[in-house]
């Protein structure tokens, strides 16, 4: 298993996002888990699954904004992903896998004893609640896919994978800042310069004024090495379909590379009973801080706690 640099434990992005940690499914890797409000018998969690390559602190904020507009101790979860911000690496990047993932969230939930969840899942995140949907149905009581389909967009993939290796070829440190701010500019055109400097920061710290190191396990991107821009992935909708049995919210970024257009309103066709919302004026990762997609948020969870009560009563 390769081992990365890490950041202090003081480190900005993580400072309120305080972990404990889990053997994952396989008994080898470290999963890191930050819990926020108190889990009970009562309410469904919440748990956050960021994208690909980012990890927990992109939630950060929506913790902030849910807590202000909805209830002060629901429970919410938040997962690195192995290989992502503070969880150990795969030993392989052939181990790097949505099932693999979904096998580590489902153990992590076991030593939590939660039995039954509501999921929020970023981009790959929102993979791994489908993957989980297929592994372990009955963890899933509803779901929250943002800008996340189970067909890969080439495209999308490749800008990704560019932008990274070249940024982690950068040593000037002025020369990687100014580099990064445009690509995150782009995706964030409103942004200032603070919050692009936070979405930078999640994924790449800088020891001592030297040189930036990612936060996540460059194997990750040996998995997208031989994807090319005109490839067309085979569109994965029996797994899309382990998630028709439970409530769900569709959620797209409006600049989003990640997901299509034409993709999300398909999925919105075949689940015509779910939540759509568009984010206006972001991409990908989103940001989760504006009122709107953190109200509509709140509204699912609530929505979704009652329809428990309701069937509890009645099975009772």
């Amino acid at each position: 298993m390769s081992k990365r640099k890490m950041p202090d434990l003081d480190y900005s992005p993580f400072a309120n996002l305080a972990v404990k940690t889990i053997i994952g499914a396989n008994g080898r890797q470290n999963i890191a888990v930050h819990i926020s409000g108190i889990i009970d018998d009562i309410r469904p969690p919440i748990i956050c699954i960021a994208d690909y390559y980012r990890n927990m602190a992109d939630f950060e904020e929506f913790i902030y904004q849910f807590r202000i507009v909805f209830d002060a101790d629901w429970p919410i979860v938040l997962i690195d992903l192995a290989g992502r911000g503070r969880s150990e690496n795969r030993r392989a990047s052939k181990d790097y896998s949505s099932m693999n993932d979904a096998g580590d969230v489902a153990t992590a939930l076991g030593a939590l004893g939660i039995e039954r969840a509501i999921f929020l899942g970023q981009g790959h995140g929102g993979r791994v609640i489908m993957a989980l949907g297929c592994k372990c149905p009955q963890l899933v009581c509803a779901s929250i896919l943002i800008d996340a389909a189970p067909v890969l967009y080439a495209p999308g993939l490749v800008r990704l994978r560019d932008n990274l290796l070249m940024l982690m070829r950068i040593k000037n440190p002025k020369q990687f800042r100014n580099a990064a701010t445009k690509i995150y500019s782009g995706s964030y055109p409103a942004a200032n310069e603070d919050i692009i400097g936070k979405m930078i920061a999640r994924v790449f710290f800088q020891p001592k004024a030297k040189n930036y190191f990612p936060i996540f396990d460059p194997a990750l991107l040996d998995r997208l090495q031989n994807i090319e821009i005109a490839d067309v992935f085979e569109p994965q909708w029996a797994l899309f379909a382990t998630l028709n049995k439970v409530p769900l919210m569709l959620m797209r970024t409006q600049l989003s590379d990640q997901l299509e257009r034409t993709t999300f309103e398909h999925m919105g066709n075949l689940r015509t009973d779910a939540i759509q919302l568009i984010i206006a004026d972001q991409g990908s990762p989103a940001l989760l801080s504006g009122a709107d997609e953190v109200g509509a948020i709140a509204d699912f969870a609530r929505h979704v706690a009652k329809m428990r009560k309701g069937n509890a009563i009645v099975s009772g």
